[in-house]
């Protein structure tokens, strides 16, 4: 014997739970399917601790995939305002840190408390910590074959994510599913993550390790470029912070990285033009625009002592060094990976999905939503905002 539900939901992080909490409270019985002892550790992690849960300028620009009109519908269906709406009905005190950024003034337990809260409303039935064994096609719907035991479902809804963060629980079982169903993936890679550089090349940038600062960053050509105005990190083994995580989403392995140090400052000119009047060496003139440690560094690392006297330096050498500093070129030779990837890039093609209500065309009843898809969001929010739509997009079909 088995238990039969309208709606089974594999998969308890943001999509699944807000999806399972709308088709609950629309009266359907709804089953709530997850591997992991904890629930929501993607939630729980994210934004330090403090869950960056949408962001209040979201647009589908903000969005990156094979197929770029995919993403309108259901962020037009379900916006940021409305997420803020339940987050204020639920009495969650939040702040704006930047550029739309939201976040829980206390935690994001706020965030997961409101969504078991949400899923309690609509009398969602929950199996955790329980694993899938297997999934198969029946013809009014779907049996779920579960530690548990079995059970049945009309409509089956994928929300186990990607591939990021496996030591939280991040597992290929969604891109498994649309295998299994002749779903076509793109092919899925690291998103939002630190960039590495060869070891060797990296040496003289080692000792800058820690130091942050304000760039430009660019990579990729014409309709695929990316560029962002962001805190910059220099780590041990490459680049990381705001700059490099929004700009790794646009990266190609081969692809080079360009980067303004200094985007406020033409340093060529600067350099030209008040050569007569500067009397200071270079590395205290450059210590008034970046951290002193990454003055003399970059300096070092240029080959020109720190304590030259910049009127006695030639206009070819001081054009070479702000050359340098305001268009540093550079390729890396990989990423940290999904280890410390914030999401993953590609996965179940959306030309298979209805953009309606997240159904796959071919298999009825059957539905991808959140990270599973080939909708991955820039850093800021922009994903959460992604969960929820996709999730509400796909409880409302039921």
């Amino acid at each position: 014997m088995s238990d039969h539900f309208d709606v089974a939901v594999i998969g308890a992080g943001a999509a699944g739970m807000m999806c399972a909490s709308v088709a609950g409270q629309r009266g359907k019985r709804v089953l709530l399917i997850d591997h992991a002892e904890k629930l929501a550790e993607k939630i729980r992690i994210s934004g330090g601790g403090r869950c960056n849960f949408t962001n209040i300028d979201t647009s589908p620009q903000n969005f990156l995939s094979q197929n770029p009109h995919f993403c309108k519908s259901a962020l037009s269906r379900y916006t940021p305002q409305d997420f803020l709406s339940l987050v204020k009905r639920h009495g969650i005190p939040f702040h704006e840190k930047h550029k739309g950024q939201l976040f829980c003034d206390r935690s994001a337990d706020d965030i997961i408390t409101m969504l078991k809260a949400e899923c309690d409303a609509g009398h969602v039935q929950w199996r955790m910590p329980v694993s899938v064994r297997g999934v198969e096609k029946l013809v009014d719907g779907f049996s779920v074959k579960t530690a548990d035991g079995l059970i049945t479902a009309s409509s089956l809804v994928i929300a186990t994510g990607g591939l990021s963060i496996p030591k939280i629980g991040a597992t290929d079982f969604a891109f498994r599913i649309a295998k299994q169903f002749g779903l076509p993936l793109v092919e899925p890679r690291p998103g939002l993550v630190p960039l590495t550089f060869d070891e060797s090349s990296w040496q003289s940038f080692v000792p800058m390790a820690g130091i942050s600062l304000e760039v430009d960053i660019a990579c990729g050509e014409k309709k695929s470029r990316g560029q962002f105005r962001e805190d910059l990190l220099f780590t041990h083994r490459g680049l990381s912070g705001p700059a490099v995580l929004q700009i790794s989403s646009f990266w190609h392995e081969g692809v080079p990285l360009t980067l303004n140090l200094l985007p406020t400052l033409d340093v060529v000119q600067t350099l030209i033009e008040e050569k007569q009047a500067i009397r200071k060496n270079l590395g205290n003139w450059l210590s008034q625009f970046l951290p002193t440690r990454l003055a003399e560094g970059w300096l070092l690392a240029q080959g020109v002592s720190p304590d030259a006297r910049i009127p006695e330096l030639p206009d070819k050498q001081l054009r070479r060094l702000g050359e340098s500093l305001n268009r540093w070129s550079l390729v890396p030779n990989g990423s940290e990976g999904y280890r410390k990837a914030e999401v993953t890039l590609g996965g179940v093609d959306t030309r298979a999905l209805s953009q309606q209500s997240m159904m796959a065309n071919q298999v009825p009843g059957l539905y991808f939503i959140g990270e599973a898809v080939d909708v991955t969001g820039w850093l800021g929010g922009y994903n959460f905002q992604w969960a929820w739509a996709s999730g509400v997009a796909a409880g409302l079909s039921f």
